[in-house]
């Protein structure tokens, strides 16, 4: 670890020159071929990770559910700030303390031309549930749901189990299928046959790791869509992306690379959008086996204790990262260092809280006073595919580490597949997760509070952090109507993770977007790339 953070940056440089060269000279080759825009009104997106399935109740993954967006609707709708709009429900409101009715659009047919209601509601909800107890992974958002109740076919009820002020928001994670799907599973979505929805756009084909394509839903119920056909091409390298729009093989990217946005923003041929994203970019430490993953004294021998367990030791691994340098060097100034779970647009983000200090000598003596004069050593565990710099993201704080004794500090990284299924698995003790939220409590919920499957609590909590003082502010949160008293219990409990480093936050990352020129595209706090929004 010897390698400065320098010659990591120059060394990305010499990858992105590279990149570029390679670029350029497709696009002189390519220059003359015939866009596709004008003569069939087709766009071409490249999308910057795997898109894994269609099944919208199976695993809850950006990628996924950005195809999602195009093929189905939720009951309520996320706009490009992440406020809640009416989607396939026009308005909701709670009866009582423990019952929430929803009143549902009329006049929507799905894909099939069979007219929504009330009933396909009950029926997605219900999927979603039962697929939580074969691994799907959004349970947490209908778990809170004791019993449904269909007032007519555009009314529908839902009797929660104690005070739920959180359930218009979660439903917004639900998509609603066609109840005529019946008993179909992940592959009848994968194949088409089941995935029905009322989105502006109908599954067309898919192809693991090469492409979605989609067709226009003509008969959708809301603003109809600018595009006849839709490719989302599946281009996870930085190098490939960036090469197909240079080439005009796409017209639009997403997941711009940070060496390579200010010069695509002088190109006149090329619009580029970038907005701060939700997503936090942080760190995972294992406080609950007895002797973490990778983690030993310098002589490669297991510790007496977890010392992650120590707030000291957390506090010390906090002081040692320079997240000034991070966003400077590693992420190129397309970042904001990050003192909360959630970035600055997202509700109950608390301005008041500081970006945490660099400090490497405060850091050593906390070391010494937990009892680790000599430091550790430790293994950090990465994407290298998934978040914008991943790897870079992970050498740079593993170097930094290593200033405050904790040698080396190794780092393994994979491609996201291979590591979320192993970080969910507790294979690693310290791990890098990013993760976005349209809510401070709801960030909470997931990656701090203790897991429990009965609460929908922790779902993400892979070090199985334990507070009960958070658990409770973020349980009398998500329960409270008034947005004011929410707010304030939910920045409470923000404050107390934070000062006891449940996990390590490093940065919000922004998310960016690559076009030809003409082409338009906002941009959205949820990084999501929606193809129905370009103009």
């Amino acid at each position: 670890m010897s390698v400065s953070i320098e010659y990591k940056h120059n060394r990305a440089r010499l990858r992105t020159f590279m990149t570029v060269l390679l670029a350029v000279m497709a696009l002189f080759l390519g220059a003359t071929a015939p866009t596709s825009l004008a003569a069939e009104n087709h766009l071409r997106i490249g999308m910057g990770a795997d898109v894994t399935s269609i099944d919208p109740h199976f695993a809850n993954i950006a990628p996924n559910n950005a195809v999602g967006w195009h093929v189905f609707d939720a009951l309520a709708n996320v706009d490009a700030d992440t406020n809640l709009v009416p989607g396939l429900a026009t308005s909701w409101r709670a009866v009582d303390d423990t019952t929430w009715e929803f009143t549902l659009r009329k006049g929507v047919r799905f894909h099939d031309g069979s007219a929504f209601d009330a009933r396909d509601v009950e029926f997605s909800i219900r999927r979603a549930a039962d697929l939580a107890q074969k691994g799907g992974q959004f349970g947490s958002f209908t778990r809170a749901i004791a019993a449904t109740e269909i007032v007519d076919s555009h009314t529908i009820r839902f009797k929660t189990r104690t005070p739920h002020a959180v359930l218009s928001r979660d439903l917004s994670s639900v998509f609603i299928v066609s109840r005529s799907i019946g008993a179909a599973g992940t592959d009848d979505f994968n194949a088409g046959r089941a995935a029905i929805g009322t989105g502006p756009f109908k599954l067309q084909s898919f192809a693991r790791g090469d492409r979605v394509e989609l067709v226009r839903n003509d008969a959708y119920w809301g603003d109809k869509p600018r595009w006849e056909r839709v490719t989302l091409r599946i281009l996870a390298q930085d190098a490939s992306r960036l090469a197909a729009l240079l080439a005009n093989d796409v017209d639009a990217i997403e997941n711009v690379p940070t060496s390579d946005a200010g010069r695509l923003e002088r190109d006149k041929r090329v619009h580029v959008q970038r907005k701060v994203s939700w997503r936090t970019i942080f760190l995972h430490l294992d406080q609950s086996s007895e002797t973490p993953p990778g983690v030993t004294d310098r002589n490669g021998k297991p510790l007496a204790r977890n010392p992650f367990r120590d707030p000291k030791v957390r506090a010390a691994l906090s002081l040692a990262i320079d997240r000034k340098a991070l966003v400077e060097r590693v992420m190129e100034s397309m970042a904001l260092p990050a003192s909360n779970l959630v970035s600055p647009p997202v509700f109950a983000h608390d301005p008041t809280l500081k970006v945490p200090p660099h400090d490497p000598q405060a850091a050593r003596k906390l070391l010494a006073e937990a009892g680790y004069p000599e430091g550790f050593r430790l293994t950090l565990a990465a994407p290298n595919n998934r978040y914008v710099n991943d790897e870079q993201i992970a050498q740079a704080v593993a170097q930094m580490w290593t200033r405050i004794g904790i040698a080396p500090a190794r780092v393994e990284t994979m491609p996201a597949a291979t590591y979320f299924t192993k970080a969910r698995n507790g294979e690693f003790g310290v791990a890098l997760l990013g993760w976005g939220s349209s809510a401070g409590d709801l960030a909470l919920r997931a990656l701090v509070a203790t897991p429990s499957p009965e609460k929908g609590l922790g779902t993400w909590n892979w070090g199985r952090y334990s507070n009960p003082q958070i658990d409770r502010l973020v349980e009398r949160s998500l329960a409270t109507v008034d947005q004011r008293t929410r707010e304030s219990l939910a920045r409470e409990a923000m404050g107390l993770a934070m000062k006891d480093h449940a996990v390590i936050v490093l940065h919000h990352q922004y998310g960016t977007w690559a076009m030809r020129a003409g082409l338009k595209y906002g941009g959205r706090t949820d990084e999501y790339t929606l193809a129905h929004q370009f103009r």
